[in-house]
């Protein structure tokens, strides 16, 4: 990856969050744009595939969700990303917090074996991947309230979103939807859903 992305990547993540980024992390991030770029011509990861793009609109992205997340996570924190497809958020949060355990959700193979890839590239430990649908995952014992944060990044419109995720999530626990500015049409259809599944919403 240029150094003028790299850059990019550290300003912008010290703009959100005041702290920088190691070398370590940084060598991750640039490991991780290479990986994406060459998979991408096999399967259909992203649309963005320009380094910029993927350094602003998917990394920078990403780690905008720890807004919403340093102030109640810690270290051992248990996170499912669900519907992750080329990683995101899960890949830059295991990156830039390796004390949360993090799972990578996603429906397709091919995009699980890539994530699996990333992770043992990049030597994420906290990071495992989980093949299957979020409808049918969310309801087995094994993963069924699980977790203490759940978060997607535009899988789908809330109220949908709400039943993929809220099943994972442990009484007490957060789930956290990353959504564009436009999102106040779907936050009222939303309601219905997340009183059904026993949640509430907070931000």
């Amino acid at each position: 990856m240029p150094l003028e992305l790299l850059d990019t990547l550290a300003g912008g993540w010290l703009s959100v969050l005041r702290t920088p980024l190691s070398e370590a992390q940084l060598a991750q991030f640039a490991r991780y744009a290479e990986l994406l770029a060459t998979w991408n011509e096999r399967i259909n990861l992203t649309a963005i595939t320009d380094l910029e793009g993927i350094v602003v609109k998917h990394f920078l992205d990403s780690l905008s969700v720890l807004v919403a997340l340093d102030p109640v996570a810690q270290a051992g924190t248990s996170i499912i990303d669900v519907g992750t497809g080329a990683g995101f958020p899960g890949i830059p949060l295991a990156i830039v917090r390796p004390t949360w355990q993090i799972t990578l959700l996603e429906a397709t193979r091919k995009k699980v074996d890539f994530l699996q890839l990333v992770a043992d590239e990049l030597g994420l430990s906290n990071a495992v991947t989980l093949w299957g649908r979020a409808e049918e995952q969310g309801h087995e014992a094994a993963q069924r309230e699980q977790y203490d944060v759940a978060v997607a990044r535009a899988v789908a419109e809330l109220p949908v979103l709400a039943e993929y995720c809220l099943p994972f999530v442990r009484v007490g626990g957060r789930w956290v939807a990353q959504k564009g500015a436009r999102v106040e049409e779907e936050v009222q259809n939303a309601h219905n859903a997340l009183g059904q599944l026993g949640g509430r919403l907070v931000g």
